[in-house]
């Protein structure tokens, strides 16, 4: 069986200072099929996968559902998703953090 990586990913809104707590994200493979939801906790982080995912090198996508995730705080967002992709190459752990605000993001492999 060969190996595989694991992945978490981390949501802070950086124009409260807090975590995104409840953000929902979904992780795409390259061909675009779904294969896991998650929802930040109350620390901003998913670190379960539904269902349990163990990814074998290639491109996936995280989705983060921003748009809703601010309309339901009542806020407006440039940004009604924001899509990441990023590139697996090794059996090891992959985090991929968002950083959040209304009218920008950025994203760096973590650890």
């Amino acid at each position: 069986m060969a190996e595989t990586a694991t992945l978490s990913s981390h949501v802070l809104d950086l124009g409260r200072g807090l975590p995104a707590t409840g953000l929902a994200v979904s992780l795409f493979n390259a061909a675009g099929e779904a294969l896991a939801q998650g929802v930040t906790d109350d620390d901003g982080r998913v670190g379960s996968w539904t269902p349990a995912v163990a990814l074998a090198p290639g491109v996936y996508r995280l989705q983060f559902a921003t748009g809703d995730w601010f309309a339901a705080r009542g806020e407006d967002t440039l940004y009604p998703e924001v899509a990441v992709a990023f590139r697996i190459d090794s059996a090891e752990h992959y985090h991929v953090p968002l950083l959040l605000s209304a009218y920008g993001y950025s994203t760096y492999r973590g650890s």
